[in-house]
């Protein structure tokens, strides 16, 4: 059955379209290239500034040493003495001047390289609020639009009850992704701002892998999550913060592997960790993309040309819950292609 949706349905302001926020970045870029080029003028203008100086005062030394010179008197009683004293003092007054500027041209370098640094990395995090303000809004933009679409067909039009119950499971998977979505953002500026408390006890991390993957399965009848668990597997943690650390995990290996590839999830016991898996069969992460996945905001690619969905917020906050339950958070490489990653918690 063809329904046709209106379509100011899910439309946002311009300034929350996606042309708009590719513009700002580019924007932001350019700036931080002329920021770059800028800072860099200034610093050799000190530099050389300081050279200068160094020139011109070590020139004045040594015509002050020659005009001393010149004042003395070879046959004068004492000449070798002031002779010696005249050198010595031109030695220490160049040793000075070497001194002085060498920490001087020191404590520049420091100092700038410290202030580009801190003035790089806030509009780079300034770049990536707005590659997440872009996301969390088109991610929050399909589900809602979805969702009223299916209530507003219900309300309007006398349907059968399959064709009711399947709008509804629609509009109840969509709310899941809106809470998952939620509960992200939630849990991760409280695990930030260090305001959420662990509730820690006794957790069978089977059971809470079963759940996961069923409702994946129920989420995604078409694509192929396999789960390989050893039974009542339990660790000391807080059920609702490992639940979401798998969900977020199964997610993205969802998002970076295209159907038919099956998801893989393992779960062992091995001298006394419980070892947690998640295995794609995607198109692999570079090595020099490893460690900035964890990175909040980070997500692999162009922001302009990127077609898969997500905040940047799901590794980063698996890792702030493996670090929180004291446990290790690995990735490495799924031969012949794709990712894993692998989960350390102690077993109890």
């Amino acid at each position: 059955m063809g329904i046709k949706t209106n379509t100011t349905v899910g439309r946002l302001p311009f300034f929350f379209r996606k042309d708009y926020f590719i513009g700002r970045l580019l924007l932001k870029r350019r700036g931080l290239a002329v920021i770059t080029w800028v800072y860099l003028v200034l610093l050799v203008y000190i530099i050389a500034a300081l050279v200068y100086w160094f020139i011109v005062l070590e020139q004045q030394n040594n015509l002050m040493a020659v005009l001393r010179v010149g004042e003395l008197q070879k046959n004068a009683p004492g000449y070798a003495q002031e002779l010696y004293n005249i050198t010595a003092l031109h030695r220490r007054k160049m040793i000075q001047y070497i001194g002085e500027g060498s920490t001087f041209l020191v404590l520049i370098i420091f100092g700038a390289s410290f202030v580009y640094r801190a003035a790089r990395k806030q509009i780079i995090l300034s770049q990536q609020q707005q590659n997440f303000m872009m996301a969390v809004t088109h991610e929050l933009k399909t589900p809602i639009a979805i969702t009223r679409l299916n209530l507003e067909t219900l309300q309007k039009r006398a349907l059968e009850e399959q064709q009711q119950q399947k709008l509804i499971t629609n509009a109840l998977q969509e709310n899941n992704r809106l809470n998952t979505l939620t509960n992200n953002i939630l849990v991760s500026a409280q695990l930030d701002t260090g305001t959420y408390r662990l509730n820690t006890q006794p957790v069978n991390l089977s059971d809470i892998a079963e759940e996961v993957v069923l409702d994946f399965k129920g989420r995604f009848p078409k694509r192929d999550v396999q789960l390989v668990a050893e039974e009542d597997v339990f660790v000391r943690g807080e059920a609702t913060l490992l639940q979401l650390l798998l969900s977020n995990l199964v997610d993205n290996a969802l998002k970076y592997s295209s159907p038919p590839a099956p998801v893989h999830i393992g779960l062992s016991k091995k001298n006394g960790q419980a070892i947690l898996t998640v295995a794609d069969e995607g198109e692999g992460i570079a090595d020099e993309e490893k460690k900035k996945v964890f990175q909040k905001f980070y997500r692999t690619g162009n922001e302009g040309t990127r077609k898969t969905k997500g905040t940047g917020l799901g590794l980063y906050l698996c890792t702030k819950i493996v670090k929180d339950h004291k446990g290790k958070l690995a990735l490495t490489d799924n031969l012949p292609k794709g990712v894993v990653f692998t989960i350390q918690l102690k077993a109890l």
